[in-house]
């Protein structure tokens, strides 16, 4: 019988092997949410600057683009090659993160060093540094999955690696980024089983140093202000108190798409760090809500795919995938928590909305990868005969 006419039984016929759609579904809504918002809050800006009014809204498209066709390659490149270069990816971030030192290569902006010019762009290098921090943990953890049986020193050695980079980029300044960077490593540490006693001392060790970082003059006017912006409304808690107004005249429903107030040039860096609360103060209470739920969709998929790439013994896998969902929904977090007003002051952008050519395209290769890994589990698993066929993807 022709293999076109063979029987199968019910069930059991051939199926595709496809991506999941609830984290493309979601991406591809957060990266429309983020079109929109860097158009209706960058024109008053580029028109300030002299630029054409449609000069950051192309800006930000192409690097869309860009990153789209940078997550397609990631997606047909093989897991177990990038687990063979983990080692080579802690050197990577460590490079990267002196490059902006390096005279005639590194870009200043507002007193930060964060970027190297590349000629036709300035990239800014922590955000590759984000995804090679998160290759080579899941390259080391895959190797000790169980940090509660492993010798004490096994959970303690990425601390070195936490060590050199968050003093880069104190350096920089940037200690929004430290403290991402922080948040993965300890976040994949704590999903490979560490120790409570052994996270304990983490803190204890972390502690000192991030006081000492939070007490540096201009630091310690952001913890201050965080505490009473209206103390001091028009110099140290401006940004707070704009970003407040904003989202408070947004109420339930919103002032409506482009008639934002705040945007025009009462609200500092509208269309990068404060990107939300000028949406909160177009589409409200139920603006907020929607992007929440879309990240809500988008890292619970991450955690999912990498559950069932852990209970496959892909430890990799589970852990590249586990810091990719760490990272962005960490960094949302603490990107609205800034614009609402829960938390001090920080220069982080908003994963997938903010304008910011390095953050959209580092953050679609992220994605990208987190693709591979469950098209490779949804492979083996379909491959396997049906009655073995226990995690889905």
């Amino acid at each position: 019988m022709s293999s076109k006419r063979q029987a199968h039984r019910f069930g059991d016929h051939p199926r595709q092997v496809g991506l999941d759609p609830w984290l493309v579904l979601s991406t591809a809504a957060l990266l429309a949410i983020g079109v929109v918002m860097v158009t209706s809050t960058s024109i008053v800006v580029a028109e300030s600057l002299d630029q054409s009014r449609w000069h950051y809204v192309i800006r930000h498209v192409l690097f869309i683009g860009m990153g789209l066709g940078a997550c397609a390659a990631f997606v047909v490149i093989p897991s177990r090659l990038l687990e063979r270069f983990g080692s080579a990816a802690l050197v990577g971030a460590v490079v990267l993160m002196v490059l902006p030192f390096v005279p005639g290569l590194g870009h200043t902006a507002n007193g930060s060093t964060r970027w190297i010019n590349l000629g036709v762009a300035n990239f800014q290098v922590v955000e590759a540094a984000k995804v090679l921090v998160i290759v080579f943990m899941a390259s080391y953890l895959a190797k000790r999955p169980r940090l509660d049986q492993a010798p004490w020193h096994h959970t303690f050695a990425p601390l070195v690696l936490v060590a050199v980079l968050a003093a880069l980029l104190l350096k920089q300044p940037d200690l929004g980024s430290a403290i991402v960077i922080a948040a993965i490593v300890v976040g994949l540490i704590w999903f490979a089983g560490a120790s409570i006693k052994h996270l304990g001392i983490l803190a204890l060790c972390a502690a000192p140093p991030l006081t000492f970082a939070a007490l540096e003059p201009y630091r310690w006017r952001r913890v201050m202000s965080f505490i009473d912006p209206w103390a001091d409304p028009f110099n140290a808690g401006f940004q707070l108190t704009q970003a407040l107004i904003a989202v408070g005249r947004g109420e339930i429903g919103g002032v409506g798409l482009g008639a934002s107030v705040q945007k025009l040039f009462y609200l500092p860096e509208a269309h990068t760090d404060f990107i939300f609360a000028v949406y909160a103060e177009e589409f409200g209470l139920i603006g907020i809500v929607v992007v929440l739920a879309l990240f809500g969709v988008l890292i619970s998929r991450m955690l999912m795919i990498g559950l069932n790439a852990h209970q496959m013994a892909k430890p990799f896998a589970a852990f590249c995938v586990w810091g990719v969902a760490f990272w962005l929904g960490f960094q949302a977090a603490v990107s609205m928590g800034v614009n609402l007003g829960v938390l001090p002051t920080k220069g982080l952008t908003l994963p997938l909305i903010s304008s910011g050519g390095s953050s959209i395209l580092m953050t679609l290769i992220a994605i990208g990868l987190v693709c591979r890994i469950q098209w490779e589990l949804q492979t083996e698993r379909l491959s396997q005969p049906r009655r073995r066929q226990r995690f889905a993807v």
